[in-house]
C-alpha cells in the first residue's frame, strides 16, 4: 500500500534509529507524481527508482488520466508496478479541479470516483486526491453549499470502499483559506475526507504556506512538495499565476520550514514530489526532453532537505 500512516488524526512522534541518527524518511516515505518525470509508465518507474524510492503517485499514464483507463490497462499498470517493486501512495483525480468548475456535471465526478475506487482496490492504495470546484458565476453562498454537498456524497461513497479523499489546498472553494478547509471537513463530517498539503501552492495563490499548514496540521495525511518564486519577467507565464517553479528550497514557499514543522509534530505520511519544473498540467506545459532529469534533481534536493529537517528535529528533541 502507500506510506506507513497512523490512525487518522493521531499524532505520532518521530524517533531516532538505533544509531541515533534521523529516521530514514528518504527511502520509506518519499514518493513522486510519476507523470512529472515521464509520460509513459516505464519512464515514470525509472525516474522514481533512480532516486531509490519505493513509492509512486499516479495521475496519468501515457497521457491518459487514471479515470479514463480501461480495466485491462489498469491491470497491466498494477502488474508492472508490482514487478518494479513500487507501491502506490495516492491516485490523483480530476474531481473538483481547475478544469471542473462547480457548474460542471456532477455525474462525471461520481463516475470517475467509481473507477478510482476499483483502481485503489487493485493497487492497494487508500488515498484519492480531490479539489473543491472553482466557482463559475454562482453566488458565494450557493457555491459553498454545492461544494459541501458534492464532497459529502463523494466522501460517503469513499468511506464505504475504505478509501480516503484528500482535499488539496489548490483550486476551488475550500482551497482559498484554512478556515474554509476546516469548515469543509466539519460540515462533511466523514473520516473519509482529510487534507493534502502542497508546500508550493501558496506562492501562486498568495498566502503563507506554513501558516496554512499550522492551522490544518491535525488533518493533513499527505504532502506534495514543490517550490516557486514570483515571476516578474516580461516573458513569464501568461496564465495569471506569474510564478516560476524552482528546486525545493530555492523558492519562497518555505519548504524547509514546512518540512521541519511536519516532522516536529509527528507527521508520518508520504512526502510526494510534484516539482512542476518540466510539467504543469494546469498550463499545458510539458517538456519531456528534460522532465526526468529535473525530476531526479528535485528528488535529490528533497532528500537533502528532509535529512536536514530530521536532524534538526532530533537536536530539538534532545535539548528538551
Amino acid at each position: 500500500m502507500g506510506c506507513d500512516t497512523p490512525a487518522r488524526g493521531t499524532p505520532v512522534q518521530n524517533t531516532p534509529g538505533r544509531n541515533g541518527r534521523a529516521p530514514d524518511v528518504l527511502g520509506s516515505r518519499c514518493a513522486g507524481i510519476g507523470d512529472e518525470a515521464a509520460t509513459d509508465l516505464e519512464g515514470q518507474i525509472a525516474a522514481v527508482r533512480a532516486l531509490g524510492w519505493r513509492r509512486i503517485e499516479l495521475r496519468t499514464v501515457d497521457g491518459v488520466a487514471l479515470g479514463d483507463l480501461s480495466p485491462a490497462r489498469t491491470r497491466d499498470l498494477a502488474s508492472r508496478l508490482a514487478g518494479a517493486g513500487l507501491g502506490v501512495v495516492c491516485l490523483d483525480s480530476r474531481i473538483g479541479n481547475w478544469a471542473r468548475p462547480v457548474t460542471a456535471p456532477f455525474d462525471a465526478d461520481v463516475a470517475e470516483l467509481e473507477t478510482l475506487l476499483e483502481q485503489c482496490a487493485l493497487l492497494d492504495c487508500r488515498f484519492v486526491r480531490v479539489m473543491s470546484y472553482p466557482n463559475d458565476g454562482l453566488p458565494r453562498v450557493e457555491w459553498a453549499a454545492t461544494v459541501i454537498d458534492r464532497l459529502s456524497r463523494l466522501a460517503r461513497r469513499a468511506e464505504q470502499a475504505g478509501v480516503t479523499l484528500l482535499h488539496e489546498n489548490c483550486a476551488g472553494w475550500a482551497g482559498e483559506s484554512p478556515a474554509r478547509m476546516l469548515r469543509l471537513l466539519d460540515e462533511v463530517g466523514s473520516p473519509a475526507l482529510r487534507l493534502l498539503f502542497d508546500t508550493g501552492n501558496g506562492v501562486p495563490y498568495g498566502y503563507d504556506a506554513r501558516a496554512v499548514l499550522e492551522r490544518t496540521l491535525p488533518y493533513v495525511e499527505h504532502v506534495h512538495i514543490k517550490d516557486a518564486v514570483e515571476d516578474v519577467r516580461p516573458s513569464g507565464p501568461t496564465t495569471g499565476e506569474r510564478v516560476r517553479y524552482v528546486l525545493p528550497g530555492d523558492g519562497r514557499a518555505g519548504v524547509a520550514d514546512c518540512l521541519r514543522t511536519l516532522l516536529d509534530t509527528g507527521y508520518r505520511g508520504a512526502f510526494s514530489l510534484e516539482p512542476h519544473l518540466a510539467v504543469q498540467p494546469h498550463t499545458g506545459r510539458r517538456d519531456d526532453d528534460h522532465a526526468a532529469r529535473l525530476f531526479v534533481a528535485a528528488g535529490r534536493r528533497l532528500g537533502t532537505l528532509l535529512a536536514q529537517a530530521g536532524e534538526a528535529t532530533l537536536r530539538t528533541a534532545g535539548a528538551s
